[in-house]
């Protein structure tokens, strides 16, 4: 008998990953953002919110399983009787009314589909950079396992941007998720010539998605949207349009607020740019917060007003009270 345990779960998931030791040298950059006993631990929380709040779900896209899905076909759940048209299959006639009313009828049953997930994880320059408990990209990496682990009976597929973009194909089930959370809790070095690598933009690197993902998909993108520009907001727009769209931006806290350190140099990771910054001065540091924050709020509008549901995560967060969150609006 298939042992469908919490724990049983989370051991099959732990055998399937093998991406990282328990303990690793401080600053060891080849080293996984996350521990196998991290993801264990993610993994343990989100069983145990998934086994609190089950509920049902009706999907639009066409991965055959177990839910209800909006395309009528063949299936089990009987659907409706229709009369017949040329071409319909003749092992679905209805013969019963087809007698009683001397006219040709056909019964309809509604196919039953598996849930589609896709998860976007930006492992850019900018998301390279933490300073308060772990990098971006690491909370990144925390946040599109705790969506991958909570995904249950449901297709997992992703990309993670990179320097060398790397797209992970849809696969049921534990296979899914285990491949995303590998994917992105990878070894995650700093990018030896900044800025050459996030050339392209972030709305050239979605592009690929619209093509991708099969209509109804359920779509994260989890970022700090440092690149996204004004001229990517139609294709936002035509992504949420056709796909459940959840934008995560993870933020630092330094990015809101700078600190007093006196004259410090900045390299702009996105740009290769240095930049020198006097945090010892009140003025700089108000000025410093009035522009990022108006940065932040003008990409999240952006993301709200192309039909995305918005959210805002740092660094020193717990990824799963913000899935609990996501959840509770669904």
């Amino acid at each position: 008998m298939l042992d469908l345990s919490p724990r049983n779960i989370i051991t099959r998931l732990a055998e399937r990953l093998r991406i990282g030791r328990e303990r690793v040298p401080p600053g060891d950059i080849t080293a996984p953002l996350l521990t196998e006993r991290e993801i264990a631990d993610l993994a343990r929380r989100v069983q145990a919110l998934r086994l609190a709040s089950r509920h049902g779900l009706q999907v639009h896209h066409r991965h055959i399983g177990d839910f209800r899905s909006a395309y009528l076909g063949r299936g089990l759940d009987f659907e409706e009787v229709r009369p017949y048209q040329p071409g319909d299959d003749t092992r679905d006639m209805d013969w019963r009314t087809t007698a009683r009313t001397g006219k040709a009828y056909l019964k309809i049953y509604r196919e039953e589909h598996h849930p589609a997930l896709h998860v976007v994880v930006d492992r850019g320059a900018s998301m390279r950079f933490g300073t308060r408990a772990r990098l971006k990209a690491t909370q990144a990496a925390r946040i599109a396992a705790v969506f991958a682990f909570a995904a249950e009976n449901t297709c997992v597929g992703g990309t993670v941007l990179q320097p060398e973009p790397l797209v992970l194909p849809c696969r049921h089930g534990e296979e899914g998720a285990a491949a995303l959370v590998r994917a992105a809790a990878a070894p995650c070095p700093p990018i030896v010539h900044p800025g050459e690598a996030d050339r392209a933009g972030y709305g050239v690197r979605l592009r690929h998605l619209d093509a991708l993902l099969p209509p109804g998909s359920k779509l994260v993108l989890i970022s700090d949207f440092t690149l996204l520009q004004d001229a990517d907001r139609p294709l936002l727009a035509r992504l949420a349009s056709r796909h459940r769209t959840y934008a995560v931006q993870v933020l630092d806290a330094v990015e809101t607020a700078l600190p007093e350190l006196g004259m410090v140099r900045f390299l702009d990771l996105a740009t290769g740019k240095a930049r020198q910054l006097d945090a010892g001065s009140l003025q700089v540091r108000e000025a410093y917060a009035r522009e990022a924050l108006g940065l932040i709020e003008r990409r999240s509008a952006w993301l709200r007003d192309a039909g995305a549901a918005y959210y805002r995560c740092t660094t020193g967060d717990d990824p799963v009270e913000l899935f609990a969150q996501i959840a509770a609006h669904e």
